[in-house]
């Protein structure tokens, strides 16, 4: 849950926001299944849109929110062992992966709403987007399955000392 919030965070801020590639509904023109077209080179197209981008927004911070209570409800102690694990930024990058998937075959290709950028490439761009999102995963995955199992508590409940260093 967390890489899926992580990873709509950059999708959104990056390509969204800072470079304005697309926005949630900016190829409505050409999508498959009849949305109105709301151009971003208007007041009320980019208002449609900015909107749409907002509540992207607001799923990918519960999403954030979700998984970071997901993990403070599993890691009562040794928290920083957790945060320093293999285990923990692999299945973050993975589930970054899993969001580029999910968004990338439903909102590019599926339903068209938009595409990560619009013009004779637009293809190449989405299945770029597609590649990444299966590299995040498959890295995540090598980079979490690597990784030493963090032991938060021993066989009797007790939280183990901290390693010397």
């Amino acid at each position: 849950m967390l890489g899926v919030g992580l990873g709509g965070f950059v999708d959104g801020i990056l390509l969204h926001q800072i470079l304005q590639w697309h926005h949630m509904l900016s190829s409505t023109n050409t999508d498959n299944i009849g949305v109105r077209y709301y151009p971003v080179d208007t007041v009320p197209g980019l208002r449609m849109n900015t909107l749409w981008d907002g509540l992207f927004h607001a799923f990918t911070w519960l999403a954030v929110l979700i998984g970071l209570g997901l993990l403070y409800s599993r890691v009562l102690h040794s928290r920083g062992r957790v945060w320093r694990s293999r285990k923990l930024w692999g299945w973050i990058l993975v589930g970054w992966g899993v969001f580029n998937l999910v968004e990338g075959v439903i909102d590019h290709h599926l339903l068209g709403i938009h595409h990560v950028r619009t013009g004779p490439y637009q293809t190449w761009w989405d299945l770029g987007f597609l590649l990444l999102g299966a590299l995040l995963v498959l890295g995540g995955w090598l980079l979490q399955r690597g990784g030493d199992p963090v032991e938060l508590c021993d066989e009797g409940g007790r939280t183990p000392a901290a390693p010397t260093s």
